[in-house]
């Protein structure tokens, strides 16, 4: 009996570099299966699955959540700012730029 068969992918970004990944799994493979049959966690040491977040196109998932085919699992790293202090920082830094210009 031949079992069926997902396609999904499996990204991780980090600032200058990216990890993308497509995967061929059995049907009912979950997300920890796919993270380590996709070698991820042997080229980026570092992260920690107790720690690091995942999940679906932007949707938080648990590690034991099933694939579907044509899902996107996605690890998501600790930022390095909150989103709301760089967009002040920037704001800060287009002023500076202006008054020096006028």
């Amino acid at each position: 009996m031949v079992s069926e068969l997902i396609e999904i992918e499996l990204a991780y970004a980090l600032p200058q570099r990216q990890f993308l990944k497509k995967l061929t799994l059995p049907k009912g493979a979950t997300i920890l299966e796919a993270i380590h049959r996709s070698g991820l966690l042997k080229e980026y040491p570092e992260i920690d699955l107790l720690k690091h977040k995942v999940g679906i196109f932007s949707c938080k998932q648990s590690l034991d959540y099933q694939l579907n085919s044509g899902e996107r699992i996605e690890i998501y790293r600790d930022l390095e700012m909150d989103p709301n202090e760089a967009r002040k920082r920037r704001q800060g830094e287009q002023g500076k730029n202006q008054h020096q210009f006028s």
